[in-house]
């Protein structure tokens, strides 16, 4: 999918990292859903955000997983969030521990948005224990 502006070995890193995380099956949905208008943006969070950041030694995947949980919720973008509480959920972080991480942003980031977390989370731990 690469462009001759994106750096391959990155690129390539991070997609390896994305499919890991989020599963092979949704990278290549959501990449083969790809426009020429957006192709730019999803090549930069693969090869940085994935491929830069999730790469580097310093926090393991599941730590990172809950630090993402609760930005996104703090953010308040219930759709990446749910894409990250599978993602979560594959790097090893139990229902229990993303509970924990979502009443901890209901303190710091407020009650709307981690009730809204709850939500999506919960919705998306059902569809998941549905398809094992």
């Amino acid at each position: 999918m690469t462009t001759s502006g994106t750096h391959q070995k990155g690129y390539d890193t991070g997609l390896g990292i994305r499919k890991t995380v989020m599963g092979a099956a949704h990278v290549e949905r959501s990449l083969g859903q790809t426009s020429d208008f957006s192709r730019p943006v999803q090549e930069l969070v693969t090869e940085y955000a994935w491929g830069k950041v999730w790469s580097r030694p310093g926090l393991d995947p599941k730590t990172r997983s809950m630090l993402n949980l609760a930005m996104l919720t703090a953010l308040n973008r219930p759709h990446e969030f749910a894409g990250h509480v599978r993602g979560a959920v594959n790097n090893g972080v139990t229902e229990q521990e993303i509970q924990e991480v979502l009443l901890q942003t209901m303190i710091y980031c407020g009650a709307p948005a981690a009730l809204e977390s709850f939500r999506v989370a919960e919705i998306v731990l059902r569809e998941m224990r549905q398809q094992d």
